[in-house]
């Protein structure tokens, strides 16, 4: 039997595989998934995306686009982190754009160090990436 959490994740999935292309539409751009396989080596230092990956310094990507934000149970997130999820905050392809800018503006104490992904086309081709290990 599938549990309650398992199925709201799986449609979830499918949801975020359906809103890959505004993000694309939004920005005018239409995301590489081969570009954005490239464009993951930024973050691989960090986070694992996959089957059968875990969480590292950063949480597990796997089923990113259109997840609620602080939702892998294993992973501690910051408390900016878990009062944006409290209020909301789901990664759709639009909101990762935003974050994957500049991630301390977006979201002011978070922990990830990272100081974001300024181009346009990368950050769509890096969401496109994503949105394959939705499924």
């Amino acid at each position: 039997m599938i549990s309650r959490q398992t199925l709201i994740f799986a449609l979830m999935g499918t949801l975020a595989t359906s809103l890959a292309v505004p993000v694309s539409a939004m920005e005018g751009l239409t995301g590489d998934v081969g570009a954005g396989e490239k464009v993951f080596r930024k973050c691989q230092a960090c986070h694992a995306i996959g089957p059968g990956a875990v969480s590292k310094t950063g949480p597990l990507l796997t089923g990113v686009v259109g997840r609620p934000a602080g939702s892998i149970a294993e992973y501690s997130y910051s408390s900016v982190m878990t009062k944006a999820a409290g209020e909301g905050l789901v990664w759709a392809p639009e909101k990762i754009s935003e974050f994957l800018t500049n991630p301390k503006a977006f979201l002011p104490g978070t922990k990830m160090a990272f100081a974001g992904i300024r181009k346009d086309q990368e950050r769509a081709d890096l969401i496109a990436y994503l949105s394959t290990f939705n499924q």
